[in-house]
């Protein structure tokens, strides 16, 4: 298997973009009337959505509603209202040492994945993060030093709220610290359940539990896979091996003190790497963020992709992957 990266960079949403967009919208416009167009919110009830819980984007978010054209479905589409039901695996965990760092691992359907690493200076403050749906955003930091990532939170509930790639986008538009990303997150309706891990150059940190169904969890967590407090869908749980995942992320952070090199490194090894791409949650890659530096280094097996806010250069690199199997933790 085979996936094509590219790092993009456009301070200002433009054609460039607008392209990108244009390249992805056949799949990302099946996917979002699967279930049929009746049961997405209209654009007045996505716009009047963000206008409500994140006013400081609204510009923003009608600026690329008209650059890819002003239609009805792209415009709700881009507000990440109430979207389909989407999984992931993922692991996430904040090393202990001195300097802010934060890794993760991205396990994910490869068909539905941007595969763009994009900069951006939107509304004036720079960031750089993983793409998806090309507003929203995996994982990324700012130029304030503040980082975000995001785990599937183990749980089938789905209510009313927005796909949590656009919160992690909002977050990162607005807030420098991780306090102030633990209030937005408190406060912003989620469609389902996921964890968002933040840190900030400071070195301060938290892991949020989202949920629709219930009041956003802050918590001191330094480690996050796919479940929350406890584990609510277990057969999901046994399938990911999130409960053996996130043991082995604490007694690495616990038992075993190592450098950041070692740290990185167990991402790339089970239990953590997963081969599961036919099963739509292999490690499509591991990043690690480190926000003093301004600097994210995104790793795969023997290959390491270095880029930051002062030294972005656009490229692609073509990643091969090893043999698929059919377990998570493989």
């Amino acid at each position: 298997m085979t996936v094509e990266f590219r790092s993009i960079a456009e301070a200002s949403p433009g054609p460039r973009w607008a392209h990108q967009f244009a390249m992805y919208w056949p799949a990302y416009s099946k996917w979002w009337r699967r279930e049929g167009l009746s049961g997405r919110p209209t654009y007045l009830e996505c716009r009047q959505a963000v206008r409500m819980h994140m006013p400081e984007i609204l510009g923003l978010y009608d600026e690329l509603c008209e650059l890819v054209g002003g239609g009805d479905v792209e415009a709700r589409f881009l507000s990440f209202y109430c979207p389909p039901r989407y999984l992931a695996g993922c692991s996430q965990a904040i090393w202990q040492g001195d300097e802010p760092l934060l890794v993760r691992n991205y396990d994910y359907d490869k068909n539905a994945f941007d595969a763009v690493l994009l900069k951006t200076n939107w509304n004036g403050r720079g960031v750089i993060g993983t793409s998806d749906g090309l507003f929203g955003l995996v994982d990324g930091m700012n130029d304030q030093g503040l980082t975000a990532s995001l785990t599937f939170g183990g749980r089938q509930a789905v209510g009313v709220g927005f796909g949590v790639p656009l919160i992690l986008r909002y977050i990162l538009q607005t807030c420098s610290t991780a306090e102030e990303a633990g209030q937005a997150l408190k406060r912003i309706p989620s469609h389902m359940s996921y964890n968002v891990t933040v840190l900030d150059a400071e070195r301060n940190y938290l892991t949020a539990f989202l949920a629709p169904d219930r009041p956003t969890l802050l918590t001191h967590s330094a480690v996050a896979t796919n479940h929350q407090e406890r584990v609510e869908w277990s057969s999901h749980a046994r399938f990911t091996a999130t409960v053996e995942r996130e043991r082995y992320l604490l007694q690495r952070l616990t038992l075993h003190p190592e450098t950041q090199e070692k740290f990185i490194a167990t991402f790339l090894k089970p239990p953590l790497y997963s081969t599961a791409f036919s099963a739509g949650f292999g490690t499509l890659y591991t990043a690690a963020y480190r926000p003093k530096a301004g600097m994210v280094d995104i790793h795969w097996p023997g290959r390491i992709w270095s880029k930051g806010f002062g030294d972005f250069k656009e490229e692609s690199v073509r990643v091969v992957f090893p043999h698929q199997s059919d377990t998570a933790a493989s």
